[in-house]
């Protein structure tokens, strides 16, 4: 049995989502339910589990804010949420599941699938961290980016990253000053914890700040000259999506 436990300010949504698992993954056991995420927050820290289905947009303490009082998060988490694309992406590239709110069966199995498919990590903890570091409420607007360096967490001023290459399923990331960051993620994981609209993928071995792009250098598919003086090929996949991006003087 997989044990569960449920956290919503709405009672409503509680029940439906009991109902729900109860009905549709008979294997999950629901060890307690919550419209107080204040009185959650001591049980879970008390109480050995699976899973926890947790909402975000709660009062006096919202989802990210309790998950911050859990100080050892040896769980799944599935965020029962109404959040736009960019909290969904930061999910799926945190490791972390999701349902989009109202729940319906589909949205349910899915997520049981792959909560039963997902072996326990030692990542989780990671993945969490990594996560609340990158949702900050300017969103989009955000100065820092937390990514995951083979030591731990590692935060960089966005507009200090110059470029990222993929190597295998590692990122390199290239700063202004040159220096090189390793991170265990793969270009498509990274782009996904980015998400931020200064960056653009110019090749499946290339995320580029277009801020710090030069010149274009006409060709089949062409390359850009950053102001450091790199030279990076573009693909012709991405060459005209770069060139509607970026505006290039004569």
């Amino acid at each position: 049995m997989i044990s569960v436990i449920l956290v919503d300010d709405e009672a409503e949504c509680l029940d439906v989502l009991e109902a729900e698992l109860t009905k549709f993954c008979p294997d999950f056991q629901i060890l307690q339910k919550f419209d107080n995420p204040t009185e959650a927050v001591r049980y879970i820290n008390q109480t050995p589990f699976d899973v926890l289905f947790l909402d975000i947009s709660m009062p006096v303490l919202n989802g990210f804010d309790l998950l911050k009082q859990i100080p050892q998060i040896n769980f799944d988490v599935v965020f029962v949420t109404a959040y736009d694309n960019f909290a969904l992406k930061a999910f799926e590239f945190c490791a972390v599941d999701y349902l989009l709110k109202p729940t319906n069966k589909e949205s349910i199995i899915r997520a049981a699938d792959r909560i039963r498919a997902k072996q326990k990590s030692l990542n989780i903890k990671e993945n969490i961290a990594l996560l609340l570091a990158n949702m900050q409420k300017d969103g989009l607007k955000r100065k820092q980016v937390a990514i995951p360096t083979l030591e731990g967490l590692e935060f960089i001023n966005i507009q200090q990253i110059s470029y990222a290459k993929a190597d295998g399923n590692y990122t390199i990331i290239v700063l202004q000053n040159q220096e090189k960051i390793l991170i265990s993620k793969t270009l498509k994981e990274f782009e996904g914890i980015l998400n931020d609209p200064t960056f653009a993928r110019i090749h499946n071995s290339y995320v580029v700040n277009l801020e710090h792009i030069r010149k274009y250098i006409k060709g089949d598919s062409g390359s850009v000259v950053l102001n450091d003086g790199t030279v990076l090929q573009v693909s012709r996949a991405n060459k005209t999506k770069l060139l509607s991006l970026v505006r290039f003087g004569n």
